[in-house]
């Protein structure tokens, strides 16, 4: 049996998942996504054919993603709130069979023609739902291998031309098995996500993580600071999943009475808070704040272990299989691909079988990306005698000041550590004396006051100078990505009259003082 049957096999009548509008048992939507695949199919949508698919969180976009899933489709995940600008390259990269939609989008919005291609027809899930009740596929195999691709989800931060990462059978399956497992999850738990169904958290770990270990799955359409809380004492969540600058919304929200009846026990989310910031979520929303470290190219990265005590700061230990055992590798390298030693900053790279073969259309990037099966994250990280792994910033984030290799996320960790602070970007930013400068947006905490300039004065108790920021910019919020990171390509490059310029600081080879 697959890994949706035999779920549903084993609960098949109680309730799955819960929606605002409505709610499902897992026999139920098995059988509604069947539905749609024979609607689907009906249509002339066969196995292999890339399927744009628009609906937002809700039970339309499950139905139909268990449907294109069923027939053997590539799902091609779109937030409706992103048509206007990304359908139209998303259909000329893929060159989709079909674009299936939720109800109340008009079709004029979502009608595209590729370029020397013919108009892509558009069906309503409502239409494909439509098929006889002996108009099912079969639920007996599955019709995709377990290396068949499912769907393709757009590269996190991609601009100008979309970069789709292949996500195979195996990959979710492995992902729904392990979700359940790194958490210790059960069918007494409810799972609550907001995070977007078009992207892999939702669909892997919420979707198919409650699905398999029995547990229900509250499926909100958005995140909201001000009624998560009476959201998750309605429906009785006990964990939930976090992105981004999640946690800080809620941080900034006032006590509420529906946050003292929550009985959420867990938290998932990622990245690492500073260690102070974390025991302060903990310690005011009694549950524990669980950080975990993975990419669209792979589900299986880390995670700080559930039955061990927390390693603040900690990306965490290499997630592994519940049956499978040990299949994770992890290492740091250095730039000739040679494993470093702990304590040495250095790319990471992660060998596992949940690995996306690469990125639709793109052999030459693929290849790179996975030399010898190790997958190249272009995160930089140091791994501790103990087994954990902590954040060293983006590789290509790295900032070159005068022949330095400076990480962003070490200033954004020095900064971030002041108390009146809630985010900080740092990015590279033009110089005219060396390759890059050192810029902070720093966006300060409700009711809190700190000065540019008191900023600086914290970053120089904590780093050298050649490390600390030329300019500071106060600012009220952040460009976001609909998974609420913080969109660092969005953020100005150019001089600002809002930025205050500190000194320029002697290059720290010409003074030992400065080291």
């Amino acid at each position: 049996m697959s890994y949706l049957s035999r779920a549903a096999a084993r609960w098949p009548d109680r309730t799955w998942c819960i929606t605002p509008r409505e709610e499902i048992s897992r026999a139920d939507a098995l059988r509604d996504g069947s539905r749609i695949a024979a609607g689907l199919i009906a249509k002339g949508v066969r196995k292999g054919d890339r399927v744009v698919l628009v609906a937002g969180n809700g039970l339309d976009f499950v139905r139909a993603w268990l449907g294109l899933i069923l027939c053997g489709a590539v799902t091609v995940s779109i937030n409706p709130k992103a048509v206007a600008s990304e359908l139209p390259a998303v259909i000329d990269e893929v060159r989709p069979a079909l674009v299936l939609v939720e109800a109340g989008l008009e079709v004029g919005h979502v009608e595209h023609t590729p370029p020397g291609g013919q108009p892509v027809p558009v069906m309503f899930i409502d239409e494909a739902h439509a098929a006889s009740d002996e108009a099912v596929v079969s639920l007996d195999r599955p019709p995709a291998g377990p290396d068949d691709p499912v769907s393709f989800i757009q590269s996190s931060g991609s601009t100008g031309k979309p970069k789709f990462v292949i996500e195979t059978n195996r990959m979710y399956t492995m992902a729904g098995e392990g979700f359940a497992h790194w958490l210790g999850l059960d069918d007494e738990d409810v799972l609550l996500t907001t995070l977007p169904l078009s992207h892999l958290n939702a669909q892997a770990y919420s979707v198919l993580g409650s699905w398999g270990c029995g547990a229900k799955l509250v499926l909100l359409p958005r995140f909201s600071a001000s009624s998560f809380w009476s959201d998750v004492a309605k429906y009785g969540a006990t964990v939930f999943n976090a992105i981004g600058a999640m946690l800080e919304a809620l941080m900034a929200q006032p006590p509420s009475v529906s946050q003292e009846r929550a009985r959420v026990r867990l938290c998932y989310s990622a990245p690492a808070p500073a260690p102070a910031r974390h025991r302060e979520i903990e310690n005011r929303f009694g549950f524990r704040l669980v950080v975990g470290y993975a990419l669209s190219e792979t589900p299986y990265g880390l995670i700080v272990p559930v039955d061990e005590p927390t390693v603040y700061g900690s990306m965490g230990v290499p997630r592994q299989h519940p049956t499978l055992g040990a299949v994770n590798e992890v290492r740091v390298v250095d730039a000739d691909g040679h494993e470093v030693a702990d304590g040495t900053t250095g790319e990471l790279e992660l060998r596992n079988p949940a690995i996306t073969p690469g990125y639709f259309g793109k052999t030459t990037e693929s290849a790179a990306m996975r030399p010898g099966g190790w997958l190249r994250t272009g995160d930089l990280a140091v791994r501790r005698p103990d087994g954990h792994f902590f954040f060293g910033g983006r590789a290509k984030e790295v900032i070159r000041y005068k022949g330095e290799n400076l990480s962003p996320a070490e200033v954004e960790n020095a900064i971030g550590s002041h108390p009146a602070v809630r985010a900080v970007a740092v990015i590279g930013v033009p110089s005219a004396l060396s390759e890059e400068d050192v810029k902070a947006f720093v966006q300060l905490r409700p009711g809190e006051t700190a000065s540019p300039t008191e900023l600086a004065q914290w970053s120089a108790t904590k780093l050298p100078p050649y490390k600390r920021p030329r300019y500071i910019e106060l600012v009220t919020e952040f460009p976001l990505t609909d998974t609420q990171k913080i969109a660092k390509a969005r953020l100005p490059r150019d001089r600002s009259t809002s930025e205050v310029d500190f000194a320029p600081r002697r290059d720290p080879r010409q003074d030992d003082r400065d080291t």
